[in-house]
């Protein structure tokens, strides 16, 4: 009976266009910039009239808040535990976007309790119906729960620099999600490139790859360049789409912002309840922790 109105109620959000997209931003490897440009991103997008929020999920170690200069009293472990409601562990950044904190100690998936997984599915209900985009900063790598939650959402963004190594990476992480959903969403992001032809070069690799030997087509956003204002930036603990409206790292993030906001809207999905998936299969894997 739950399960059943809880499809009702999703289709009928839909059906008024109140269900938000969610996405995971992965990497294969640390120290691409992940993280900065979840942030950056979801400025932009803010830019973009689009509501968004971020939800840090580099579990232990998440750093979201710090890019912004901010301590926050509450986490997502708080709401978890039911130390929190979920408006406590929201928090209003810039360009009118909000993001929730990973806090410390979200390990152990299948320790959690009955009542921490309805809230994590309640939160992520309620976070469908109030935003455009929920963007799940993932931690570097892939973990058994990382990926989980990775094959429930609707699109995952892969930031991969022009190193060889992460590139290797990000192949291997797209091919695993591949082959947990076939029909998941791709978008490439190439960060750090030293110039155009680099980053167009890395993202042209991975998309060759995924189609010669998956048979999968991703989209390109394009890449970011290198550029010293980031770490100016970080320093100053405020987003360099922000403190740096000019340069020419934010000029490239709004072309992909804005490309990304094209190609989300260009047409419906055809699916029943495409969008609202996400909440059904968190249910199913959840369940299925549980009972393994």
């Amino acid at each position: 009976m739950h399960d059943q109105a809880e499809k009702l109620r999703l289709h009928m959000l839909k059906s008024q266009g109140k269900i938000a997209k969610s996405i995971a931003i992965v990497s294969g490897k640390g120290g691409v910039g992940k993280s900065n440009f979840s942030m950056n991103f979801a400025c932009m997008l803010g830019e973009l009239k689009k509501k968004v929020v971020i939800v840090d999920m580099d579990l232990g170690m998440g750093n979201i808040h710090i890019l912004l200069g901010k301590s926050v009293p509450r986490n997502l472990k708080d709401y978890l535990e039911g130390k929190a409601t979920l408006e406590e562990v929201m928090f209003d950044g810039p360009n009118g976007i909000q993001y929730i904190s990973g806090g410390s100690g979200l390990n152990g998936v299948v320790e959690w309790t009955d009542e921490m997984y309805e809230r994590l599915i309640v939160a992520f209900e309620a976070l469908q119906q109030q935003t455009d985009f929920i963007l799940f900063d993932m931690g570097a790598g892939a973990t058994n729960k990382t990926l989980d939650l990775i094959v429930a959402v609707d699109e995952v963004i892969v930031i991969s620099t022009a190193e060889p190594t992460s590139i290797t990476d990000a192949y291997s992480m797209m091919k695993y999600i591949y082959y947990k959903d076939a029909s998941k969403d791709f978008y490439l992001v190439c960060n750090r490139a030293f110039t155009p032809e680099e980053g167009k070069e890395t993202t042209t690799r991975l998309s060759f790859a995924m189609k010669k030997f998956l048979e999968k087509e991703v989209v390109i956003l394009g890449s970011l360049p290198e550029d010293d204002v980031v770490r100016k930036a970080v320093r100053e603990q405020i987003p360099f789409s922000i403190r740096y409206p000019e340069a020419s790292i934010t000029r490239s993030l709004k072309l992909i912002a804005t490309k990304f906001v094209q190609n989300e809207f260009v047409e419906e999905p055809e699916s029943e309840g495409s969008s609202s998936n996400f909440i059904q299969k968190l249910r199913g894997i959840f369940s299925r922790g549980r009972s393994e």
